[in-house]
C-alpha cells in the first residue's frame, strides 16, 4: 500500500459532486451500515507502509480516533480538513513521502464495530477509507473505550519500511476523551483481530511495545464530553508523558498533527510552523502553539540526521 499521489483537485471534484447530489462523505455509515467495511476490517489483517520507486522514503502516519458519543464528529472534521493536512506534510516538506492510515475506535465490550483500520495510503484512497468508517456513536458509558485494542493492533499488526530499513519510528495519533481499559483482553483480540493470543496483555506492556516503533500522541480536543478532564489527562500523561496534548479547538486537529510530524522530522521548529499557519490564513495558530509548547519544539526521531526541509524560501503566501 501507499502508492499514488494525493491530488487536491480530485478531492475537490469529489466534494463538489457530493454537494451537487446531496451525498454524504460518510455514505457507508450514513446509509445505515452497522458492520465494519471489508476494507477496514482488522481481522487477520496486517497494515503495511512500504517504500517504492515512487515513494522511496516512506513516512508512516497513523490517525486513530474515538467515534463514540461526543467524539463522533471527529472524522467529519478530519475529512473536511484533509487537504490542509496533506498540504503541510507534502508541499511544505514537513515529511518525506507521507503515507497516512485512518482508523476508528469504539468499545469492544458493547459496540458492534469497536475497531476499524484502513490502509497506509499516499493518494486519495485515504479519503475513501475515511468515508468507509462506521460512526457507531456507542460506547459503554463508563469513561473507558478500547484504546488498548487499537494499540495492540498498531504494535503487532503493522509493518513499516521506515522502521525495518531505517530504524525510524512512525507517527501514531490517538484522538479521544476517555481512558483505556487496563489490559488487552485475549478474548477480544481473538474475536476482533484474530491470532492466537493466549493471555491478556497489561496496558503498560502494550504501550511500551507501541512506542518502540511509533512516536505516539494522545490528543484530547475541546467539544468532547471529557475535554479538560484531569483524570483523563493524568491517565494518558502517565502513559505517554508530554505527548498527551490538549486542543482548545477540534478544527485544529489536522494542523496539530502536521506540525507535530514536522517537528519530529526536524523539518521545522515550532516558530516556523506557526508562521506557516499564519501565512496560510489558518485560524488554528493559537491552539497549535499552546498544544505543542509542551513538546519544546525539538525533533524526537531515532535518526539524528536532519531531513532537508524542501521549503519555499522567503515570505509570501503558503499554499496548503
Amino acid at each position: 500500500m501507499g502508492s499514488g499521489m494525493w491530488s487536491t483537485d480530485v478531492y475537490d471534484a469529489a466534494d463538489r459532486y457530493r454537494r451537487a447530489t446531496g451525498k454524504s462523505a460518510f455514505a457507508y455509515s450514513d446509509s445505515g451500515a452497522r458492520v465494519v467495511h471489508p476494507a477496514l476490517d482488522p481481522r487477520d489483517a496486517m497494515r503495511e507502509s512500504r517504500d517504492s520507486d515512487e515513494h522511496p522514503q516512506s513516512t508512516p502516519v497513523a490517525v486513530l480516533f474515538d467515534v463514540t458519543g461526543s467524539m463522533g464528529h471527529v472524522p467529519r472534521t478530519l475529512q473536511a480538513k484533509l487537504p490542509q493536512l496533506l498540504g503541510l506534510l507534502q508541499r511544505q516538506g514537513y515529511a518525506r513521502d507521507p503515507q497516512i492510515m485512518f482508523g476508528a475506535i469504539g468499545d469492544a465490550t458493547c459496540d458492534r464495530v469497536p475497531l476499524q483500520v484502513g490502509q497506509f495510503e499516499s493518494d486519495n484512497r485515504m479519503d475513501d477509507d475515511l468515508g468507509r468508517i462506521v460512526l457507531e456513536g456507542g460506547g459503554g458509558g463508563q469513561m473507558m473505550e478500547s484504546y488498548e485494542l487499537a494499540l495492540y493492533f498498531m504494535a503487532r499488526h503493522t509493518v513499516t519500511d521506515s522502521w525495518e530499513k531505517r530504524g525510524r519510528r512512525g507517527y501514531l495519533f490517538i484522538i479521544g476523551d476517555e481512558l483505556a481499559y487496563p489490559k488487552v483482553k485475549a478474548a477480544e483480540v481473538t474475536r476482533r483481530i484474530g491470532g492466537n493470543l493466549r493471555e491478556d496483555v497489561p496496558l503498560r506492556q502494550i504501550v511500551d511495545e507501541v512506542t518502540r516503533r511509533w512516536d505516539t500522541y494522545y490528543l484530547l480536543p475541546a467539544g468532547s464530553h471529557y475535554a479538560g478532564n484531569r483524570k483523563v489527562l493524568d491517565f494518558w500523561r502517565g502513559l505517554l508523558g508530554q505527548n498527551t496534548l490538549e486542543l482548545d479547538d477540534l478544527d485544529a486537529v489536522c494542523e496539530t498533527i502536521a506540525l507535530t510530524v514536522g517537528l519530529g522530522e526536524q523539518a521545522i521548529d515550532l516558530d516556523t510552523g506557526l508562521r506557516d499557519l499564519d501565512r496560510a490564513g489558518s485560524t488554528a495558530t493559537g491552539t497549535v502553539s499552546k498544544a505543542l509548547a509542551r513538546l519544546g519544539g525539538t525533533g524526537r526521531r531515532t535518526e539524528a540526521t536532519r531531513l532537508p526541509a524542501n521549503r519555499t524560501s522567503g515570505g509570501g503566501v503558503v499554499r496548503l
